[in-house]
């Protein structure tokens, strides 16, 4: 008998696919447990209208894509977290910390497990962090952290060419941090 299987059936194939197995094991297993159902042209047809809308539907998501990797090369995103004297960040920044950083600052919508980290970042400064978009990974996105010490904004930037500036430095009182 020729079935349509409907789920992936271990030995036999995976959904969609139009296969021949025995009469007994087509009435007695596939059919009743809705595994699979009888391949009649009808069937098959509609089988072929739910491919050709899958595969529109993935060139739809292939498209968004593209679009949401050429607006993701043109950002830097900004976070602010408490930190200490040396630039270091009190706890780390995550890739949940990012994707809400993400929608606040652009707008976009992405799942923090589709954010790319090798490690989560404890040092102010700028990083670069991947985003997985479909199939493709996506150009970098640079994020800038910032270490809030006394409530003052710390970077790891030069000040006045000096030393390096984390909000307590040889230049306390005059540092524009």
């Amino acid at each position: 008998m020729i079935v349509i299987l409907m789920k992936d059936v271990k030995g036999s194939g995976k959904a969609g696919d139009v296969v021949k197995v025995s009469d007994g094991y087509a009435r007695n297993m596939l059919l009743p447990k809705g595994l699979a159902k009888e391949a009649t042209e009808g069937n098959i047809r509609s089988l072929e209208k739910q491919k050709a809308i899958a595969v529109e539907k993935l060139e739809e998501q292939k498209a968004a894509a593209k679009e949401m990797a050429a607006k993701l090369e043109k950002i830097t995103l900004k976070i602010e977290s408490k930190g200490g004297d040396s630039g270091k960040l009190f706890g780390s920044i995550t890739s949940k910390d990012i994707a809400e950083a993400l929608e606040k600052q652009e707008g976009m919508k992405i799942d923090k497990k589709k954010i790319e980290m090798k490690t989560p970042i404890k040092q102010a400064g700028e990083t670069e962090v991947t985003l997985k978009l479909l199939s493709a990974k996506s150009p970098p996105v640079i994020l800038q952290t910032e270490g809030n010490i006394y409530g003052r904004k710390s970077t790891s930037t030069q000040c006045g060419g000096r030393e390096i500036c984390t909000g307590g430095c040889h230049a306390f009182q005059g540092c524009t941090f």
